[in-house]
């Protein structure tokens, strides 16, 4: 498949393909045909990869979701997480990086993304380390709610004043138990760490509920952040299943450079593409009108 891909060979590569072979499969240097097929500019190979990827990841996220159960997150919430002032990092017992501070220039644009202009109702999924609501506030919304569910992060937020913030309003629980407690919003960012691709869909199910008419949504785009070509799968499911919801998505590619030193202290890399796409997703025209 490889070998097929790397060469152009279209149809060798749908032989494969009908034959069986997995269109994720990765060799020894734990890279893909699909990123051998865009490496030597065969667009055709890549597009009937992409294809195949996304068809048989909606065939598994529809059997994963008949045969889900219990709370994806539910043990990351009881971990202990630290705050490393050196590493500018949230990590958990095993030096994970939940969250860093080399995001904070994606988190700008995003915040940008999502609050054009001063005013407007705010909210955020995942605290984190505050970074991107630290800059929403520099954006002055109207309102700013702030979603998050571990207690170590919320106990952080209170001892940073985030409670006594003008217009803030801080929400602590899983999204998915106080959806009650949420309105409808000019603009929407989701960003958790301890939950898999099918509960950022089971978000964007309830955006049609928060997102006002000419709001706008967005989310922290690590689908797939160790691999190029899987990312591009998971980008096309998001766009795919948004329109399904009445949405639009649009992505903004752009250029990164995430030092390695960066990494040092961390256990693995939770980001190793060279560009990030940030999504933005409004209503349809016809979900407007």
């Amino acid at each position: 498949m490889h070998v097929a891909a790397a060469k152009g060979n279209v149809a060798l590569v749908q032989l494969l393909l009908d034959s069986g072979s997995p269109w994720n499969a990765v060799d020894a240097q734990g890279r893909t045909a699909g990123e051998y097929a865009l490496e030597a500019g065969n667009g055709e190979v890549y597009e009937l990869l992409l294809n195949a990827g996304i068809r048989a990841e909606l065939i598994l996220n529809c059997v994963a979701r008949k045969h889900s159960a219990g709370v994806p997150n539910e043990q990351f919430l009881t971990q202990k997480l630290v705050y490393n002032e050196e590493t500018k990092s949230l990590v958990d017992p095993e030096g994970h990086g939940i969250m860093m501070g080399w995001e904070s220039p994606i988190m700008s644009k995003h915040a940008q993304i999502i609050v054009p202009q001063p005013g407007g109702d705010i909210l955020n999924v995942g605290f984190g380390m505050g970074i991107i609501d630290r800059l929403i506030q520099e954006r002055l919304p109207g309102t700013h709610t702030i979603v998050e569910a571990h207690p170590d992060v919320y106990a952080y937020m209170l001892k940073e004043g985030w409670d006594k913030k003008p217009g803030v309003r801080i929400v602590f629980g899983r999204w998915q138990d106080v959806l009650e407690e949420l309105g409808q919003y000019d603009g929407i960012f989701f960003d958790t760490f301890g939950e898999f691709y099918e509960d950022l869909r089971e978000f964007h199910e309830e955006l049609p509920a928060l997102l006002k008419k000419n709001g706008i949504y967005s989310f922290f785009n690590g689908l797939a952040g160790t691999n190029g070509f899987f990312h591009d799968v998971y980008c096309k499911i998001v766009d795919l299943e948004m329109r399904e919801l009445g949405f639009t998505t649009e992505y903004i590619k752009e250029d990164i450079d995430v030092q390695d030193k960066v990494w040092d202290g961390i256990n693995g890399k939770y980001f190793q593409l060279n560009y990030y796409n940030y999504p933005i997703i409004k209503w349809t025209e016809e979900e407007e009108d």
